[in-house]
């Protein structure tokens, strides 16, 4: 191995270490943000304010900020479709079922990103191993799920539909990323890209909390303000960057797996701070998607169009 391709192993590694460690506390921080701020509104403002200064750090760093208008609307449609698209939709059902739960729901991201990339570039196959490991993981769903399905109580009921809100939200989540992927550029800065993809997304947010009156209906508290805080820096800077960046260097499979470790920071982290339930259905569950990402990881996944790149995708699967 040479010297460039152990740096790049170390910078594989280091980012997916990033994604998994604050992208698993992020459910908890956005559980607290919402208790007293509306989704959309703690949303626009989070993702506002990251992407502003992350463009201005830009620009005093030398880097290119300035794009056509083709680049700047496909910058426009990852960033709805991945911040609005998907974490909005968390952020809601967030005000309806524990932040653990709603971590492992978005476990069913890898599927949708096993059937986009193909459908969409077509240049990864993944063995059969690893697809044995994406129906483990929605098997562990369904487990999940298992309570919601059989209640015949309201509450049961919009639980259900909050859970159930997620799988299209993680639709829209690998859609947006696949999309980042395939629209790719050389000439881009991921970083700056990032930055406009935030404040695209930010505005649309923002609209919208403005159509539901959430300005009104908002209270800023301290312990609002130090979630969003805590939002803008390790979820958006440095998360959401780590992830991008990862887009661009691994294989969407693979980076996918981010959404089988999360829940495993995200359950520890809800039931320590916030005391939320963890039977016998959260634990079965728990247990199937971490053996489903041993699957996924471990699996050999094969690039035919840039065979060149190969060496990256075998670092990430040790």
């Amino acid at each position: 191995m040479t010297s460039a391709q152990r740096q790049q192993r170390f910078a594989v590694i280091l980012a997916f270490g990033l994604v998994y460690f604050f992208w698993g506390s992020t459910y908890l921080a956005i559980d607290i943000a919402v208790e007293q701020i509306p989704p959309a509104l703690m949303c626009g403002t989070r993702f506002t304010i990251a992407g502003a200064f992350m463009l201005a750090f830009c620009w005093l760093r030398g880097r290119n900020i300035r794009y056509d208008a083709r680049q700047l609307a496909e910058m426009a449609v990852v960033g709805v479709l991945l911040l609005m698209g998907g974490n909005l939709t968390l952020s809601y059902a967030e005000t309806h079922i524990a932040s653990g739960l709603a971590a492992l729901i978005v476990a069913a991201v890898p599927l949708w990103f096993l059937v986009l990339d193909s459908l969409l570039l077509g240049d990864h196959h993944i063995s059969l191993r690893g697809k044995f490991g994406l129906a483990l993981g929605i098997a562990g769903l369904v487990v999940l799920l298992w309570p919601d399905l059989s209640t015949t109580s309201s509450f049961g009921r919009v639980q259900l539909w909050a859970s159930l809100s997620l799988l299209g939200g993680s639709f829209s989540w690998a859609l947006g990323s696949v999309l980042a992927k395939k629209w790719k550029s050389p000439d881009v800065d991921p970083f700056s890209a990032t930055a406009w993809q935030m404040i695209f997304a930010g505005m649309a947010n923002l609209i919208f909390a403005a159509g539901l009156r959430d300005f009104s209906r908002a209270v800023w508290t301290a312990r609002g303000i130090g979630a969003v805080t805590y939002l803008v820096v390790c979820g958006s800077w440095i998360g959401y960057t780590a992830y991008i960046w990862l887009l661009g260097h691994a294989p969407t499979s693979k980076v996918s797996t981010y959404a089988y470790v999360n829940p495993v920071v995200a359950v520890f982290l809800g039931w320590l701070v916030l005391h939320e339930r963890v039977d016998g259905y959260i634990l079965a569950g728990s247990a199937v998607v971490v053996a489903s990402v041993v699957l996924v990881t471990s699996a050999q996944v094969t690039k035919k169009s840039v065979p060149e790149e190969m060496p990256t995708v075998e670092t990430v699967g040790d």
